[in-house]
């Protein structure tokens, strides 16, 4: 009796742990050595949504609690441009034109003077969420900024949170600049593909 029973246990173990392989191998897709494919829904992405969010940001420079602060200098005082000045920001994200209206959050990151011939800015900056179902939440932008062009595009290039794998475009509009203190408030509207 133990000789017939032991061929087929034998068996059926086999033939669980090939299936039980097979079952893996399905679930987390195929392994090429350090790389493998996963399937979407194991990490939690589900079909992406398109938002379009909008609101006010407020780049202060002067008074006594700026938002922008310059951290490295332009390369020469010459420069009609400052090329070559990196500040960093924290500054407040609005609903509204005005820096009393609701915050929803802030932008957090640096830009830098990078053109030469006209006041043309790198952006690299996280849109820190801090209220309703997005706080938390992050949109990350990494482009070019030409101040003085009515319609800035920049690419959203992350996120995390509520907007984990987003991608998308920000458009900046200037509602209101001071040449002489720096200070602006600028319309962005963020159209954004995320989980």
């Amino acid at each position: 009796m133990a000789r017939i029973l032991f061929p087929i246990l034998a068996s059926k173990c086999i033939v669980f742990s090939l299936l039980s392989s097979f079952t893996i191998i399905v679930v987390i897709g195929e392994n090429h050595g350090f790389v493998r494919t996963l399937d979407p829904r194991l990490i939690g992405i589900k079909k992406e949504k398109l938002s379009q969010i909008r609101f006010y940001w407020h780049d202060t420079q002067s008074g006594r609690n700026p938002t922008a602060i310059q951290i490295v200098p332009p390369v020469s005082n010459t420069s009609a441009t400052s090329f070559g000045a990196i500040k960093m920001i924290n500054d407040p994200l609005t609903l509204g034109r005005k820096l009393s209206s609701e915050l929803i959050g802030r932008a957090q990151g640096f830009y830098a003077m990078a053109s030469q011939e006209e006041l043309g800015l790198l952006m690299a900056m996280n849109f820190a969420f801090t209220e309703g179902k997005y706080n938390g939440s992050t949109i990350s932008v990494l482009g070019r900024n030409t101040v003085y062009a009515k319609v800035r595009e920049m690419p959203v290039i992350g996120g995390n949170g509520l907007f984990r794998f987003a991608r998308g475009y920000v458009q900046a509009r200037t509602y209101k600049f001071n040449s002489t203190s720096g200070d602006a408030i600028v319309e962005h509207i963020v159209s954004v593909l995320h989980d």
